[in-house]
């Protein structure tokens, strides 16, 4: 099914691994890390993440967060997905995941060999759903948007790929 594509790029939790990370303590020691700058903290994880993006406060957040990720990326499950790696098309990974924690969890599993280039949301200065993160990773990969495919298990992977003009399918459909 991937045979008519250059490239072919993978989200990575939820698609290749499942990083064993406690969602709930990640908002715990974020809201925790926020409220100690003097600042509401009153929202959900992500909202609070873009917030800290766009009122200049990220360099609170993204370490706790991405703290959480690395050791979630240690303990992380090989998905069935993984077993299309390597392919014959340059491979990429484009994650909501920090890019330290990608590289964890693909050397955890032998992956890392078979990806050619990795974006987490902390590699370029916008992360999923703008479509700079995965034309980065076409970029890398000398491809295309127009014949390059994108794996991924979520909504955001999937506006995420029409916002970039690439082709995409959810893991869950491959067979």
């Amino acid at each position: 099914m991937t045979a008519e594509y250059d490239a072919v790029v993978y989200d990575l939790d939820g698609t290749l691994v499942r990083l064993a990370v406690d969602w709930s303590a990640v908002r715990r020691d974020t809201v925790t890390a926020v409220r100690e700058t003097g600042r509401s903290a009153e929202r959900g994880l992500w909202d609070l993440l873009d917030r800290s993006h766009s009122e200049g406060f990220a360099d609170i957040v993204e370490p706790v967060i991405a703290e959480h990720e690395c050791r979630g990326a240690q303990a992380a499950d090989r998905l069935p997905t993984a077993a299309e790696l390597p392919r014959a098309v340059p491979v990429g990974v484009c994650s909501l995941n920090s890019e330290a924690a990608c590289r964890l969890a693909l050397r955890r599993h032998g992956l890392a060999s078979h990806v050619d280039t990795v974006v987490g949301r902390d590699t370029v200065d916008a992360y999923k759903p703008d479509p700079e993160p995965l034309l980065s990773v076409v970029r890398d990969l000398s491809a295309t948007p127009g014949q390059t495919l994108f794996i991924g298990d979520s909504e955001r992977d999937q506006r995420t790929a029409e916002r970039a003009g690439v082709a995409f399918e959810y893991v869950e459909d491959r067979s």
